[in-house]
């Protein structure tokens, strides 16, 4: 089955298309959609876990290109039946997570609808982003923290059963510093919302080469979308260098492929449609 949003994606001509963010001079720009019964229902968040991840996934973006937020636009279509305290919630949330970032909410849009969709623009300053190209022949593959909790914790909501507040669902955990400080040592790098086995495939899509594994990777840890860790590619020379900086951040570093000049690729089914 084709993959529809690739499709449309390849349908656009710019040449700023493919990276997390498109970078024209020192500024990235990002946007992200987030809808009510595709990325969420309402019955399992408040408007303020609503809030918080809207803002955490767009900002993400930005995190994974080595960019500092500035502003944000948001547009909200907003259903009849949220009330004005849940509009409040829901505003005021997406004002304090951007802040947590140094990013200002600057303008938007707001229709009626029958659903409750976010989608937010985030515009970043960066003096060396970190691209998705630029990965080598012979570079080691890692991923940032622990991954398969989003997916668990989906499979629970979808059961009917509670997560706990702090779930990596409800808010995920964006890897600033550890970008920041690693950049200098990282030839490129994305973030994880479809999961590592998707993500993997379109980050040696995006550079003509496949892959060796080092590790295996269960499907729950492999299919688990929506983590907002960090996949990164780096050179082996760089790899003392880069596990000091993530154990001194305290975070998990899992090293498991080898970029090769071949096309071998994950087994992975597109989140979307």
């Amino acid at each position: 089955m084709i993959d529809k949003e690739a499709f449309l994606i390849n349908q656009l001509g710019s040449s700023h298309i493919g990276d997390d963010g498109a970078v024209i001079g020192d500024m990235v720009y990002s946007m992200d959609a987030f809808c009510e019964g595709v990325h969420f229902r309402r019955e399992w968040m408040s408007p303020k876990q609503i809030a918080r991840k809207a803002m955490l996934v767009n900002l993400s973006d930005a995190i994974a290109m080595n960019a500092s937020p500035q502003y944000a636009l948001v547009s909200v279509s907003i259903p009849k039946t949220m009330t004005q305290a849940e509009i409040t919630e829901l505003t005021s949330n997406l004002e304090e997570t951007a802040r947590e970032f140094g990013c200002e909410i600057i303008g938007g849009d707001t229709v009626g609808g029958e659903r409750l969709d976010l989608s937010i623009t985030i515009i970043s300053q960066s003096d060396s982003p970190l691209y998705r190209s630029g990965l080598q022949e012979g570079d080691l593959l890692a991923y940032t923290g622990v991954l398969g909790e989003s997916k668990r914790d989906l499979d629970k909501l979808f059961l009917g059963a509670e997560i706990a507040d702090n779930s990596r669902f409800y808010q995920p955990t964006l890897r600033q510093e550890f970008i920041a400080k690693s950049r200098e040592f990282l030839h490129s790098g994305m973030d994880i919302s479809d999961g590592l086995y998707c993500d993997t495939n379109k980050f040696l899509e995006y550079n003509k080469l496949g892959f060796t594994q080092i590790l295996k990777i269960p499907t729950d840890i492999g299919a688990s979308g929506e983590e907002y860790e960090m996949l990164i590619g780096f050179a082996p020379n760089n790899l003392d260098t880069i596990k000091t900086i993530a154990k001194s951040l305290n975070l998990n570093l899992t090293i498991f492929a080898k970029v090769a000049n071949n096309q071998t690729r994950f087994p992975c089914t597109s989140h979307h449609f």
